[in-house]
């Protein structure tokens, strides 16, 4: 009788915690689905019935007049912003007021996700990007061009290898697999200054710990919820996004290379020799550049806040963090971009033939010569990639911490009161779904690359294209992202043609059981030598 007492008095407090909970956005007319106990409304993404785009999606087009919307994720309140003017200052103007993003995971348990640059918080953060930032300028990105166009040749090779060896000339691939196994050797070089060949050593320990890493599958979506939700439960039971065996590789790696170049003066242009030079004061933001006159049309540009000097010593572990950020966001986000621009081509021959064109042009202006100059030269190229971006854009949202109390104004034309939203509460930025609004870009599911002509993009509405985010806290690799597939792209459509094979998914789905963007079947394309 005593359990039964208690059990009831258990049922009862939670049932009057989860009213509580889930009514935050009733008194305010803030419209949002209805919840489910405990899931809230993250039940689809945890049973894999939808791909998190997909999910916020819904609720953006649920309620087409208003200006922000709710969720919750398990018991987290979330909002999502939908207007313009709201997003602009959110990320701009009123910043100060949304200077974190949520935790991911606990930085005591799992210090390399949790102390990177995406992960830091408040004047830790501005320090932190002020540090870097000058390693991600367009003259820093010049030096780290032959890197990729060193890899890029080492993968071309292999794909003229394998279709000369098949006696129907041709190659049917995993766009996905290809590229990502491109992006880690190119991390691998550009970041920590090591050579690795992941297309004839499919296996290595590099690409391996990479793919741990980058994969977002469901036990790391559930870590993600449960810090959202639950971070002291999390925090308790050790949770991590990372394994060890993979922080212990990576661990090993930076301090290794760092001490192998400080013992025999090695200098060479990558991530490394950056984070050398950062730990040791010597960097410095040096760059007057204009969009107009950088890596492309997608480009973001860097804020005050990383243009400052300061002079903190950030330890090792600080370090290793960030190398591993670097190494995460240019093995699955630029993987997905580069897999996703071959899917379109495959489906789109003139496109690609107007490509190959400018490509061609290019090659016999430059006398062969491929450089940084060269990526800023092809206007074609940077209007499919741009278009890519928009379609295909690898981060679905954004998301922003409270850590100021903010008053977000009405929801909606029926709302009779302001919703304050409190310090620590979130919100999202629904890129994907902003990407897709046929308000801004009709026929949103149509493929044109003709959206971003010198002509066409002007009319791009502000805060409607926002591939690598906005404000000061947008994405600092840019730059480094768009030289990377442009060089793939220009090398390998010289010499390669990109056709559908019998497995490509014309009418392509999100794959539901990752948080990443990548088509439900696979990335199946057709590779022939071209004439």
């Amino acid at each position: 009788m005593i359990t039964l007492i208690w059990l009831g008095v258990l049922l009862v407090t939670l049932t009057l915690h989860l009213r509580k909970v889930y009514s935050r956005f009733k008194d305010y007319g803030v419209n949002h689905f209805t919840p489910i106990p405990v899931l809230g409304n993250a039940g689809p993404i945890t049973v894999r019935l939808r791909h998190v785009a997909e999910d916020f999606d819904m609720v953006y087009k649920a309620f087409p007049e208003d200006r922000f919307t709710g969720r919750f994720d398990l018991l987290r309140p979330t909002v999502i912003i939908k207007d313009l003017d709201l997003i602009k200052q959110i990320t701009i103007k009123d910043f100060e007021h949304f200077l974190d993003h949520r935790a991911l995971v606990d930085d005591t348990a799992d210090p390399f996700f949790g102390r990177n640059l995406f992960s830091l918080r408040g004047q830790e953060w501005k320090d932190m990007r002020s540090t870097l930032s000058p390693a991600f300028t367009s003259s820093k990105m010049r030096g780290m061009v032959p890197f990729m166009v060193e890899v890029n040749n080492q993968m071309i090779d292999m794909i003229k290898k394998k279709i000369v060896a098949n006696a129907d000339g041709y190659l049917d691939c995993e766009g996905k697999d290809l590229t990502t196994r491109y992006a880690n050797d190119v991390i691998a070089s550009c970041a920590f200054g090591v050579k690795v060949d992941s297309h004839t050593n499919e296996e290595n320990q590099f690409y391996l710990m990479g793919r741990d890493m980058a994969d977002f599958g469901f036990r790391k979506i559930m870590v993600f919820l449960g810090y959202s939700s639950f971070p002291k439960l999390m925090k308790k039971f050790n949770a991590k996004l990372l394994s060890d065996e993979t922080g212990h590789f990576f661990t090993d790696l930076v301090l290794r290379t760092m001490e192998d170049r400080e013992v025999k003066e090695i200098v060479r242009p990558d991530m490394i020799h950056l984070l050398m030079e950062a730990k040791q004061g010597k960097l410095s933001y040096d760059e007057k550049s204009t969009k107009e006159a950088d890596t492309g049309f997608a480009t973001v540009e860097e804020s005050d806040v990383g243009k400052k000097t300061i002079n903190r010593i950030w330890s090792n572990t600080d370090l290793i963090a960030q190398a591993t950020l670097f190494f995460v966001a240019g093995f699955e986000t630029i993987s997905s971009a580069m897999s996703f621009a071959l899917h379109e081509l495959a489906l789109n021959p003139e496109i690609q033939d107007r490509l190959v064109q400018e490509i061609k042009e290019n090659y016999a202006k430059t006398g062969g010569k491929f450089d940084f100059n060269c990526i800023q030269d092809l206007t074609y190229m940077d209007m499919f990639v741009s278009e890519v971006l928009r379609l295909w854009t690898p981060v679905v949202g954004m998301d922003r911490l409270c850590v100021k109390d903010y008053n977000l104004g009405r929801a909606n034309k029926n709302a009779t009161k302001d919703f304050i939203l409190r310090k620590g509460e979130g919100l999202s930025i629904p890129t994907w779904s902003i990407h897709h609004n046929p308000e801004y870009y009709p026929e949103p599911y149509k493929f044109d690359p003709e959206r971003f002509s010198e002509e066409n993009k002007r009319n791009i509405k502000p805060f409607t294209y926002l591939p690598f985010g906005t404000g000061p806290r947008n994405c600092i690799g840019s730059r480094f992202a768009l030289c990377e597939v442009k060089v793939m792209l220009y090398q390998l459509l010289q010499q390669i043609e990109v056709l559908p094979s019998d497995k490509t998914k014309v009418r392509a789905k999100l794959a539901k059981d990752t948080f990443n963007v990548k088509i439900e079947g696979g990335h199946w394309i057709r590779l022939k030598l071209r004439d």
